[in-house]
This record gives C-alpha cells, sequence and structure tokens, in this order.
C-alpha cells in the first residue's frame, strides 16, 4: 500500500511538473540580431576576384552596407601592378588620387565619391587606362547640408572635415566647396580620429548605459569595415588617445563607484585588458570648484584625453569644474590645474596658476590639448564666466572662443598667447561640446559646435535639455588670423577633424573582437513563479520589445519615471531578477542626443541590458511591472 502510495505521488508530482512547466514555458524565441562584424563576415563571402579583370571588374557599392560613398572596386592582373585611382571632383581641390600596393589581386576602396551623381573614377597601371562610373543614391531626407561656406581655395588642399553629430545628423565628411563626400549611416558619435596605421576609431553604435554611454570603440576604416572591437565594461564617452606603444587611452565610467566621466583607462591594444586606471575622485574633492552643472552624479564630466610625452602626462577637461587638470602618468598624482580657484579648497590651491598680462579664464571648456610648442590648447565654451550665481553673464552678452595658454610650472604662472571667437559675440557661442585643433604653427580649427536657440534667443544650455528650435555649428579654419575655410551648418556637432582621404591599407581579413563585459548584477534565488498575468492592454502600453545581440539581452519600453520594473530571467526553478532603473538620474550635460533612450509624453522610453557572462542555456523572460508579473511569451538562448 505504502508503495502505491509513494507511486501515485510520484506520478501526481510529475503530473504537477509537467503542467507548472508548460504553463510558464514562453514559446517565441528572442532572435539574434546581427551585429556589424557578424553581418560584415557574411558579405565578404562575396568579395571574389576570380574571373575579374580590368576590364570586367567586381564592382560593389557600399560594401559593407554602412558607408553609401564608397564602393570596392575587385579585379587581377597576371603581373603585379601598382593601381593608381583618380576619383574626380568639381575642381582641383575636391579631386582625390591614390596609388596602392603592387599585388595581383586588387582590391580597391574607392572614397569620396558625391550622392545622387555619376561619379568618374579612372584606374591606371602601365600603358591601362580604364574609366569607371558609379551612380549612387540620394541622401537621406534629414541629411544635413550646410547653409553658408567660405572657401580660399588658394590656400587650402583637399583634404575633407569629419564631423561627428551631437543631435540630429549622420557621421560625416564634407569637402572644401560643402558637399559631402563621406558618411555613416548607424548611430556613431564622438571622436572621430585616425590610428597611427590610417585606420578609423569611432565608438560603437550601441549603449551600455543612458543617456550615451556606448560599448566601446571600433577600429574601422572609410568603407565600414571592422577591424577590431573594444568592448569596455564601463563604455566609453567623448574621447580617446592612441599613445605610442599603441593602447589607447580611454574616457570611460566606472558605474559600480555611483559618479560618472571621472573614470580613465588604458586599453591593452592587442588583448583589450584594461591595463590602468585613473579614479579622479583619488585626485580630486569632488565637492570643489563647482559650476551650475555639477551635480553629485556627474561632478567632473570630463570631455578630453591628451597624453603629453614630453611632461609624461594626463591632460583632461572638467566641465563641471571648469578645470583642465595635468596628471603624472606614472604615479597619478595632480601636477596642476588651469581655471579660475573660486570655491576650492586651500589644499589645491598651490595647483592653480597666477595670471599676467591680458588674460581670461576659460569655462565648461572641452578638447584641451598640447601643441608642439607646449602651450595648452582649449575650446572656452564661456558658461556664466563666474562661479558666483550673482556675477553670471548671460548667453546674448557671452561669448565662446579658441584660446591658447603658455604656462609656467616653475613660477606657477599662466599667460594667454591666442585666442579667436571672443570679437564674433554671441552668435559664436557655444554652451556645449564643440573643438580645436592644431594643424600648423598659425594654422588652426576652432568648432563652435554647439549653438542653440529658443524663440530667437541664444540658449545657456545644451540644447538638448532645452528644446531648442534652432541649431547651428559654425567650424572655422585660420591661416595667420585670417579665415581660409568655413562651414556652418544647421544642426551641432559634437567635433571635427581635418583629414585626408586616404590613409592606410585595406586589409580583407576577420575582424577581432577584444574586451568582455562582467556579468549583469542580479538577485538570483530559487523560485516557484506563481500569479503570472499573461499580455494585457496595460503591458502593452508599454511597447517592451526584446533584442539578442551576440553578447546580451536588450529589453526595452516605455516606462513613467519612478516605475518598478524587473527583467526575470527563469531557468530550472531559479529565478535571475534584474532591476530596471528608469532613470530619474538629473542629466545637467547631454552632450550627444541621437540615441534611442529619450522621453516622451508617455515616459521615458529606455533599455535594460543584460550580458550573457555567466548565463548558459534558455531561459523564459518575465516582466514585473510595479506589483504586476507578465509573462512575455519570450524566451532567450545564450
Amino acid at each position: 500500500m505504502k508503495k502505491l502510495i509513494l507511486f501515485v505521488s510520484f506520478i501526481i508530482l510529475i503530473f504537477i511538473s509537467f503542467v507548472y512547466y508548460y504553463s510558464i514555458k514562453c514559446k517565441n524565441i528572442v532572435e539574434v540580431k546581427d551585429s556589424l562584424v557578424s553581418m560584415q563576415e557574411k558579405i565578404e563571402d562575396n568579395f571574389k576576384s576570380s574571373g575579374y579583370t580590368i576590364d570586367n571588374p567586381n564592382i560593389i557599392l557600399n560594401p559593407y552596407e554602412i558607408s553609401p560613398l564608397t564602393v570596392l572596386i575587385i579585379f587581377e592582373t597576371e603581373e603585379e601592378v601598382e593601381p593608381t585611382v583618380i576619383i574626380n571632383g568639381k575642381d582641383a581641390n575636391t579631386t582625390f588620387t591614390n596609388t596602392f600596393a603592387s599585388n595581383k589581386v586588387h582590391y580597391l576602396p574607392i572614397y569620396g565619391l558625391y550622392p545622387n551623381y555619376n561619379n568618374e573614377i579612372i584606374i591606371k597601371y602601365g600603358d591601362v587606362s580604364k574609366t569607371i562610373y558609379i551612380k549612387t543614391d540620394k541622401l537621406p531626407d534629414d541629411f544635413i547640408l550646410p547653409t553658408n561656406v567660405i572657401n580660399d581655395k588658394s590656400k587650402l588642399g583637399n583634404e575633407l572635415y569629419f564631423f561627428s553629430p551631437s543631435s540630429k545628423g549622420y557621421m560625416c565628411a564634407y569637402d572644401v566647396n560643402g558637399d559631402v563626400r563621406w558618411y555613416l549611416t548607424e548611430n556613431f558619435t564622438w571622436n572621430i580620429n585616425r590610428l597611427e596605421n590610417g585606420h578609423l576609431l569611432i565608438s560603437t553604435e550601441r549603449l551600455v548605459n543612458p543617456p550615451y554611454y556606448t560599448t566601446g570603440l571600433y577600429e574601422i576604416d572609410l568603407l565600414g569595415k571592422v577591424y577590431t572591437e573594444f568592448k569596455l565594461d564601463g563604455g566609453y564617452h567623448h574621447d580617446y588617445f592612441e599613445l605610442e606603444n599603441g593602447n589607447i587611452l580611454v574616457a570611460s565610467d566606472n558605474f559600480d563607484s555611483g559618479t560618472v566621466e571621472d573614470y580613465i583607462v588604458e586599453l591593452d591594444r592587442n588583448t583589450g585588458n584594461i591595463v590602468k586606471e585613473f579614479n579622479l575622485k583619488d585626485i580630486l574633492n569632488v565637492n570643489d570648484g563647482k559650476s551650475e552643472n555639477w551635480t553629485d552624479y556627474d561632478w567632473f564630466h570630463n570631455n578630453s584625453v591628451w597624453y603629453d610625452k614630453n611632461t609624461d602626462s594626463i591632460i583632461l577637461s572638467g566641465r563641471h569644474q571648469d578645470a583642465v587638470i595635468n596628471i603624472d602618468y606614472d604615479s597619478g598624482k595632480l601636477n596642476w590645474i588651469i581655471g579660475d580657484p573660486t570655491n576650492w579648497s586651500s589644499e589645491y590651491q598651490k595647483y592653480f596658476f597666477t595670471p599676467i598680462g591680458n588674460f581670461e579664464w576659460q569655462w565648461s571648456q572641452h578638447a584641451a590639448m598640447i601643441t608642439p610648442e607646449g602651450y595648452v590648447f582649449i575650446f572656452d565654451n564661456g558658461n556664466n564666466k563666474s562661479k558666483i550665481k550673482d556675477e553670471y553673464v548671460p548667453a546674448i552678452n557671452s561669448y565662446s572662443r579658441g584660446v591658447m595658454y603658455k604656462v609656467d610650472t616653475t613660477n606657477m604662472t599662466i599667460e594667454q598667447v591666442w585666442q579667436y571667437g571672443k570679437e564674433r559675440g554671441s552668435s559664436y557661442y557655444s554652451p556645449y561640446i564643440s573643438d580645436v585643433d592644431y594643424i600648423d604653427n598659425n594654422h588652426y580649427i576652432v568648432h563652435s559646435g554647439g549653438i542653440s536657440y529658443k524663440d530667437g534667443v541664444i540658449q545657456n544650455q545644451p540644447a538638448g535639455l532645452v528644446s531648442s528650435d534652432i541649431l547651428k555649428s559654425i567650424t572655422t579654419e585660420l591661416l595667420n588670423d585670417e579665415i581660409i575655410f568655413e562651414i556652418e551648418l544647421p544642426t551641432n556637432n559634437y567635433r571635427v577633424e581635418k583629414m585626408s582621404l586616404y590613409s592606410g591599407d585595406y586589409e580583407l581579413k576577420d575582424a577581432s573582437i577584444l574586451g568582455n563585459f562582467k556579468e549583469t548584477e542580479t538577485d538570483k534565488s530559487l523560485s516557484l513563479i506563481f500569479n503570472v498575468k499573461n499580455i494585457d492592454e496595460e503591458y502593452k502600453s508599454h511597447n517592451i520589445t526584446f533584442t539578442k545581440e551576440y553578447d546580451r539581452l536588450v529589453v526595452n519600453g516605455t516606462f513613467k519615471r519612478g516605475t518598478d520594473v524587473e527583467v526575470i530571467l527563469y531557468q530550472n526553478l531559479v529565478a535571475y531578477k534584474y532591476e530596471w532603473r528608469i532613470s530619474t538620474k538629473p542629466y545637467t550635460a547631454m552632450c550627444v542626443d541621437i540615441f534611442s533612450e529619450s522621453g516622451n509624453e508617455n515616459g521615458l522610453n529606455t533599455n535594460k541590458y543584460i550580458n550573457s557572462t555567466g548565463l548558459k542555456g534558455r531561459y523564459n523572460i518575465f516582466i514585473k511591472i510595479d506589483s504586476n508579473l507578465y509573462k512575455t511569451n519570450n524566451y532567450v538562448e545564450f
């Protein structure tokens, strides 16, 4: 009898388990979304050279599907030859020529095509001259075109001006006529610059945290081919610097610390490992030198990274302390501070300089660098021009400028040796972002990238925070204090770099993915899931979606700030609970506003990122919204 009871109990338990399992089982798998790297692996399978000759080349327009004004021309020759390519422009300043290495198999990347145009490409080697015409599509309807261009072509070459967007727009390049000659279609932002090997280093298109912290960096070329993806646990923002050993200093974050934009890491170029860290909370007092935009969450707001090999030191720009600081690379100790010492503790006063001559301090500055002459070159945004609220200068009476300082670290004096922008008044005033570039002695670029108006009034805050109705960026190139080039665009742009079109080699090789994300913080416990609701109108109102990337799950939805939301991954009676914080952070410096996480009348459209690290197998997905637990009918596999 006991055996019968045990047997019946066992059958009942199995039945209950079976019913329970199928009552919570989700049936729809979250499909894996192609990454740029996985997508290009598939694309490159079609890059065939066999059977193609100069008379019948393999021509692939927009070969990596993210760079529409490029083409890859593939062919073979019986002998090794050095092809020269000419991309004909509208004049000498907009025509590009490049000679490729000698080979029998030729993969020729062609850059600098005009949009909506029948581009003429000439390929020459030996006695051979082949003309190819490439018809391109028109620009996207929302593409930003210049409203004004000034150019003295007698003093200009054929370099391009590469822009990274801050608001509406694309990472793109304009020639000296203001014509678009290159752009990328994905959401890339922050700094765009060239590495020693000729490739570009740009942000990834993925976020690791709101509002704009990206997962890391891509080493990429103008075709849009990714050579390396660098993943950083603390993400990337604003700026980086390539060291002579190839490693990269990166403006990153340590989100576990409770603050942002106060953390710099050195990234090993070969492994993706972090080999050195600089935590500014170990160097500065968080509560010192507060500007108007200071918060305890974003107290320093580092927006530039520069290494000076002559002094083996790092220069950083803290917008929210109106301070440019210099720290020793080896020890991380503070060397000096440029800025108004008002509201700084007595222990830091010895690090400040005493001005001499005709002088003005900088305010909420960006893009601090060291010139070959040893000067400190800064974009002085000029916000408020005081740390004392009663003495703030309104935007209508303010100005931004590029400024160069000479510092004497022995006598701790500072002298202003050059400036441009003050003479243009408030029409050149950018309360955020912006850039300066050193081309040569007495040859500079000053980029006032964040000009904005609302109801005809110049704004004193970043455009994304004040709903501006008119945006502008003005980029000015000066030679011996004369304007030789200026381009005005009806949008805000983060930075500008003047670069040649061709540099470095195209290589048909697999991309590397370096670095890892740590396990996402979770409350894990044995648990039975009961009182589960099916999808209803309330759930639908949040527009929740799921995307599986190769290294994480992304959950997107719209919620009112402060809503209690939790993502639960359920496997084998174990619940992995992930808190989804619907941000209440007081952002006071929305430097870029091109990503999907934004507010609207229905709430905040935001993401929860769950890294695959530590997860394996199939997980059913549940969402808890306040006190309601929903079965989403989706599952994910890691």
